[in-house]
């Protein structure tokens, strides 16, 4: 597992031994449009120029400002995005980003990771 120290960035980032991103908001965080930029430039610095598919786990996040919502829209190196929550508020939030944003890639949320996993490994298989 590769990890990539997220110096500005309020959320861990790793690389897993299947190819896929995982990025991990702590508890009760509230995501600013500085957070969401240092985020995907972590993102984009760990993949550097391969996409990967990323599961996003924003349980119990407790808000996204409208600058993060911005930047997630933005293109970066993931190639599909699976956002994992927990709760019905998780989902709202997920509904909101998913809802008002143009997403550069496909985007679902899940509140199982193993459904999170195997859609995000779903193409990966059959190209394997």
């Amino acid at each position: 597992m590769t990890s990539q120290p997220a110096e500005e960035a309020k959320a861990d980032l790793t690389l897993d031994g299947q190819g896929v991103v995982q990025l991990k908001w702590p508890r009760g965080v509230s995501i600013s449009e500085s957070d969401a930029e240092a985020a995907m430039r972590n993102v984009n610095e760990l993949c550097g120029d391969r996409r990967h598919p990323m599961l996003v786990d924003m349980a119990t996040t407790a808000q996204v400002s409208r600058g993060a919502r911005a930047v997630f829209g933005r293109p970066c190196q993931a190639s599909r995005i699976a956002l994992l929550g927990a709760s019905p508020v998780d989902k709202v939030l997920a509904n909101f980003i998913l809802g008002i944003n143009k997403l550069p890639c496909p985007t679902r949320f899940f509140t199982s990771r193993n459904e999170a996993m195997a859609w995000l490994l779903k193409d990966q298989a059959a190209s394997a």
